[in-house]
């Protein structure tokens, strides 16, 4: 009974170890893997890794950019640091993906995009914004009502740690009241448009608006 208890008490003791080096382990196989099948792995904590391509590229604050423009009257590029210097919001908010998994009550923190808008300032023909990203082929979109919800940001931060490559690093989007597929990893680019154009999943048949289905769609703040 005591050695089984040892034992018990050991593996209570390794589990985080080991989950962290499992979730390196996938992360790090789901840059190569092209059949998403990695994504199909259990992983103790919750999260999926997946891309749409075969190989993402790393970027960090020594290269880093994030290009805001389109029908604004102000384009900016800001570095990993000019975002981190900029005032954070923290959002907790449960993660949903399409596929059926969860991660509840997941904290993410980063820069209001109502504020990285504002500061371009949208011009009048402005109706939404479009997000590309640094791996050369995932791109989303929303609303520019949608886009000025206080509860969405380019994230800079997730589970109060800098955002991995895995993860989608070094800054994402993250759309908390809707589907993990409108969260685009590998953000790069911000760009105002006079429509709303069709992201990469939406162009495979995912719906436009994202919504969870208990999302509160009218935003008080926005």
């Amino acid at each position: 009974m005591l050695g089984m208890l040892g034992v018990g008490a050991a593996g209570l003791a390794t589990a985080p170890y080991l989950q962290r080096g499992w979730e390196g382990f996938l992360g790090a196989a789901s840059e190569f893997d092209v059949t998403g099948l990695t994504g199909l792995l259990p992983n103790p904590g919750g999260f999926r890794y997946y891309s749409v391509v075969g190989s993402v590229p790393h970027q960090d604050a020594t290269n880093y950019q994030l290009r805001v423009g389109g029908l604004v009257d102000r384009p900016k590029t800001y570095t990993l640091d000019d975002l981190c210097a900029l005032p954070q919001t923290r959002i907790v908010h449960d993660v949903l993906c399409t596929d059926g998994w969860r991660v509840n009550k997941t904290p993410f923190e980063g820069v209001r995009l109502a504020d990285l808008l504002d500061a371009a300032g949208v011009r009048a023909r402005g109706a939404a914004v479009r997000f590309t990203c640094f791996d050369g082929a995932y791109s989303e979109s929303l609303t520019l009502e949608q886009a000025r919800r206080s509860d969405v940001l380019v994230a800079l931060n997730m589970q109060d740690k800098p955002i991995t490559h895995a993860h989608g690093g070094p800054v994402r989007l993250y759309v908390a009241p809707m589907y993990f597929y409108k969260s685009a990893k590998w953000l790069s680019g911000i760009s105002v448009t006079d429509t709303v154009v069709p992201g990469y999943w939406e162009e495979r048949g995912y719906a436009v608006d994202g919504w969870l289905d208990d999302a509160d769609r009218h935003d008080a703040a926005a």
